[in-house]
């Protein structure tokens, strides 16, 4: 089984490729305020330098937070995105293990079919002016 992991929860991002428990690459970037540029690119290059495209793709694992409500929401947005669009199996998670944990939910069928961000506490944001 094919896996995309996305990490993007704080400004260094990171994407992964693996098969089954295998990690056949992983690409750490600092992306910042150039994540929802930069992101569709990594995964691309990821694949590319693989071999593979996107439809050979699985499942994806997605780092559900806590951490920056825009990087999460980015990052479980493509993810969301390609999981539907691929027809493939979504599973997110928060823990330290999260990868790992997330191929073993994928392996035993599991698909949340919409991965949601935990961001940890309510979000900043201003009140409208009228």
């Amino acid at each position: 089984m094919l896996i995309l992991t996305i990490r993007t929860d704080h400004p260094e991002a990171e994407v992964g490729l693996f098969e089954d428990q295998k990690q056949l690459a992983y690409s750490t970037w600092h992306a910042h305020r150039e994540l929802s540029v930069s992101l569709h690119k990594k995964i691309i290059d990821l694949l590319q330098k693989q071999d593979k495209e996107l439809v050979d793709v699985q499942g994806i694992i997605g780092f559900a937070g806590p951490g920056s409500f825009t990087g999460l929401r980015i990052g479980l947005s493509v993810a969301n995105a390609l999981a539907y669009g691929l027809d493939i199996p979504i599973v997110a998670s928060n823990v330290d293990t999260w990868v790992k944990e997330g191929i073993n939910r994928l392996q035993s069928g599991d698909n949340v079919r919409i991965a949601v961000p935990e961001y940890g506490a309510l979000p900043h944001i201003t009140v409208q002016r009228k």
